[in-house]
């Protein structure tokens, strides 16, 4: 594993950018697959986490594609859940396939939101595809049908995923060595 040392502290890699890269094309292939007879598939992204997500993975998917993004998030400041979800979302998806994409299922909180939120618009279908999967911290009966990486419970930064809205730019998943701490050495 590699050690990248940032402004503010310490990150470890723990999913390289080669993996990730491999496993997105995986997902849109399989994905492009299971949607061929769809005329239309509405992608949606949870602004801010999969943004990188999303744009890597539309590139290979091979089906007519609507793309938009949504705010939802549950998290404040460092790495607990308020327990509530704020859902932003002024999409048409009445009617619609809908690919629901965010970075990082745990609890499951704020997808079974959205998914809520979604439900009284009327898609077609929703299905959600994550990047990182932590199935030991689910709390909320949701399951993503199309799944990046299952992953142990751990603070995971990168590619999109953030402390305190920082690593974001990473290349590739890791966690920080010192996570109370925002990665810094005490």
């Amino acid at each position: 594993m590699v050690k990248l040392y940032m402004q503010d502290g310490r990150v470890k890699e723990y999913i390289s950018a080669e993996r990730i890269a491999l496993r997105v094309k995986e997902l849109g292939e399989r994905i492009s697959d299971e949607y061929r007879e769809t005329s239309l598939l509405y992608v949606v992204g949870v602004l801010d986490g999969a943004f990188m997500f999303v744009a890597d993975l539309v590139r290979h998917i091979r089906v007519p594609c609507r793309i938009g993004f949504i705010e939802a998030s549950s998290y404040g400041s460092g790495m607990r859940s308020r327990g509530q979800v704020d859902v932003r979302c002024n999409l048409d998806i009445a009617g619609c396939d809908v690919l629901l994409i965010e970075d990082i299922l745990d609890t499951g909180l704020t997808l079974h939101e959205i998914v809520g939120e979604f439900d009284k618009l009327q898609p077609a279908s929703v299905q959600v595809c994550v990047l990182l999967d932590k199935p030991s911290q689910r709390r909320y009966p949701l399951e993503a049908r199309y799944v990046g990486f299952d992953i142990p419970d751990r603070f995971v930064v990168g590619y999109g995923t953030d402390f305190d809205g920082r690593y974001r730019e990473l290349p590739y998943i890791g966690y920080l060595e010192n996570p109370d701490t925002g990665g810094r050495e005490v």
